[in-house]
Order: C-alpha cells, then sequence, then structure tokens
C-alpha cells in the first residue's frame, strides 16, 4: 500500500543527490590512499566518472602526492531527471568547495604549491544513472564558474 504512496521521482533525485554525497566521500578516500586500494569509489560511480576518477589520483599518487583535507558539496539541485529512458538519469548541478583539500607529498606531508588563481569553489554538472547495482554518478564536469 505504502508503494501507491510513493513518488518515484522524488525518491530517485532524493537517491542520487545521497550518491553524490557519498560519492565525493569515496573521492578524498581514494585520492588520499597512496595505494589506490580504495575500492568504494566503485559503490558510487561507472563509466566516465569512475575512469577519470581512478585515472587522475593514480596520476597524483605517481608523482608521490595525497590529498588531505576535505571536499565539500553544497547548493546541490536537480536539473533533470529521465527516468523513463532505457537508464534512468538523474542530472545535479552542485557548488564543488576544493579549498580545504589540498595535495601534499606523499611521504613528508608538505603542502604541494598551487597557482594562486585556481578556483576552489565551482560549479559542477554531473550526470548519476541507476544500473542494476544501484545509483552511479558517470559524468562529473566542472564548468570553469565560480559559484
Amino acid at each position: 500500500m505504502s508503494s501507491a504512496l510513493t513518488d518515484p521521482e522524488a525518491e530517485a533525485k532524493r537517491t542520487a543527490l545521497k550518491v553524490y554525497q557519498s560519492y565525493w566521500g569515496e573521492m578524498q578516500a581514494l585520492y588520499a590512499d597512496r595505494d589506490g586500494t580504495s575500492a568504494g569509489l566503485k559503490q558510487y560511480a561507472a563509466s566516465e566518472a569512475l575512469s577519470v576518477a581512478e585515472s587522475a589520483a593514480g596520476r597524483a599518487h605517481a608523482r608521490n602526492r595525497i590529498y588531505i583535507g576535505e571536499v565539500a558539496v553544497s547548493q546541490s539541485v536537480v536539473t533533470g531527471t529521465d527516468l523513463d529512458s532505457k537508464t534512468p538519469k538523474v542530472m545535479l548541478s552542485s557548488c564543488l568547495d576544493v579549498s580545504q583539500w589540498q595535495p601534499v607529498i606523499a611521504d613528508t606531508r608538505k603542502p604541494v604549491e598551487l597557482p594562486a588563481n585556481r578556483l576552489t569553489k565551482y560549479l559542477i554538472a554531473t550526470t548519476l544513472e541507476k544500473w542494476p547495482q544501484g545509483w552511479r554518478v558517470v559524468r562529473d564536469e566542472p564548468q570553469g564558474k565560480k559559484c
């Protein structure tokens, strides 16, 4: 009976927003783990987003870099849904704040110098898809605009 009262679109939006927060928690773990053994990201990311994250973290680790601190995700809003397609989708726009997420040299924990003009709070457009295993971030694209 309760399923008749459940709004599938509202549920998809709620779940997508939760998954996106968890995705960034796992991204922090992946970048902080020099061995790259933090496999939790696969629970929240797939396809292009997973591939890009693993290769970018791998490049950082190969240069003896890890990232410490936190990424803050705020102002997340659902910008669209396509729940009737073969693979249901939810699109988000968020503000990503990486100002407290710092690259350091893994051995010494000395901060890596970063350009003074880098964007530390920016808009990011995200696409999540509902896979058999659950909702996954498949695309996470910085928009190059401050938020």
